[in-house]
């Protein structure tokens, strides 16, 4: 006797569903009511966020997703208050709000009127019109919050640090790109540096300072002293730190990942202050920072060897620093060296005879590299990436280094 699909059991049905993509979770819902009941399981709806378009009233809407159990919410369009959402779901865990450019402190303080518990993740990136006041507000009344996006809200100051340090002490993770009226001081107010007025953020383990123009070195060394459980640490277009800054990360014995891309006045002597140090880097991006040369490989191969991806694009690089390096790289998995005009063949022959568990590569715009030394690259036995980007090849040429691929 064959058995029909229909007679599974309600929880088997929803088993199968939880596989099938968010759409496909929707439609089976309409093919019967045996198959609606299986798929409203909220074990078929775990971690999906609903992307929503808030244009006009939809009654049955909040209803549909609690029963679901969906508790992430990404706003598309905004038309409505935000109290719409918060008094809809009153449990939620997860709030994105990313390029909602009409939201404002007004519709921000409308929602944010008690204490809610269950959100864990705020995501304002690109609300323009948001200033330190909405940042009273989520500090009052989210403390339980982990993740606070605020990148490319230009209009934040040091007074709404203060503010978060005040009242988020359980964050881990705060990103501030292009928040270009912060200065160290705002930085202090993270790291407990006035205990007085704020006791800090001292949970952090990820914190995006990319393109706060404003921050010098004084903001490494609140970083250093205060923030001991950091782990990544984004620095990148940080055009006021130097070399000098990098004594004090140096020792921070937790960070896994630093980001220094395009800071200008980082060269072999940060380098060599970061290798010197008690750091266990797994990742590490240096690209665009023009006064790294062959020396940095040199201190990289004696104290950061245990680097897993390295990103040196557009640096002073040579086949004498690929040279130094090489054979103390033996986790080395990634490595960009795109647009590092210095490199030829003889480069990529040691990196093939050395790095043997690299999965990729980034050879963008090396204008002196030929087939030859491709092809020694494509022999690593684990490449899974090679970006060539700009280097010229006939034809017959891509049909032969894939061929030496197989």
């Amino acid at each position: 006797m064959e058995t029909h699909i229909s007679c599974l059991f309600p929880e088997i049905l929803a088993i199968i569903f939880s596989y099938l993509d968010v759409k496909d979770k929707g439609r089976v819902a309409q093919v019967c009511a045996a198959w609606r009941d299986a798929s409203y399981h909220k074990s078929v709806w775990r971690g999906v966020e609903a992307k929503l378009h808030l244009r006009r009233a939809n009654p049955s809407l909040f209803p549909s997703l609690q029963t679901r159990g969906i508790k992430k919410v990404q706003i598309l369009s905004l038309r409505r208050s935000l109290s719409y959402v918060i008094q809809g779901m009153p449990h939620i865990e997860s709030l994105n709000l990313c390029g909602c450019f009409n939201l404002t402190d007004n519709g921000l303080g409308h929602a944010f009127v008690q204490d809610i518990p269950s959100l864990r993740v705020l995501n304002l990136s690109l609300c323009k019109q948001i200033t330190d006041s909405s940042l009273g507000r989520i500090a009052q009344y989210l403390k339980n919050l982990e993740v606070l996006e605020l990148g490319g809200c230009s209009n934040i100051t040091n007074t709404g640090l203060l503010l978060i340090a005040w009242g988020l002490h359980r964050l881990k993770s705060l990103n501030l790109r292009s928040c270009r009226h912060v200065s160290d001081v705002g930085i202090g107010h993270l790291a407990g540096m006035t205990r007085s007025a704020a006791e800090g953020c001292l949970s952090l383990e990820k914190l995006t300072l990319q393109d706060c123009q404003k921050l010098t070195d004084l903001s490494l060394k609140h970083v250093s002293k205060g923030l001991n459980k950091l782990k990544v640490l984004n620095l990148s277009f940080c055009g006021g730190i130097s070399d000098a800054g990098m004594i004090h990360l140096s020792h921070m014995t937790h960070l896994c990942s630093l980001n220094l891309r395009s800071c200008d006045n980082i060269s072999d002597t940060g380098i060599m202050h970061l290798a010197m140090g008690s750091l266990h880097l797994s990742g590490l991006d240096v690209s665009f920072c023009d006064k790294i040369g062959d020396q940095s490989l040199a201190y990289i191969a004696q104290g950061l060897y245990q680097l897993k991806s390295l990103s040196l694009c557009s640096c002073h690089i040579s086949d004498d620093g690929i040279n130094r390096m090489v054979r103390q790289m033996h986790e080395l998995k990634t490595l960009n060296i795109g647009q590092c005009v210095r490199i030829t063949d003889k480069g990529l022959e040691l990196i093939a005879d050395h790095l043997t568990q690299l999965t990729g590569i980034d050879l963008y715009g090396c204008t002196k590299i030929t087939k030859r030394g491709l092809e020694r690259i494509t022999q690593l036995p684990c490449l899974k990436v090679l970006n060539l980007g700009l280097w010229q090849m006939t034809e017959s040429e891509r049909l032969s280094l894939l061929s030496v691929r197989k």
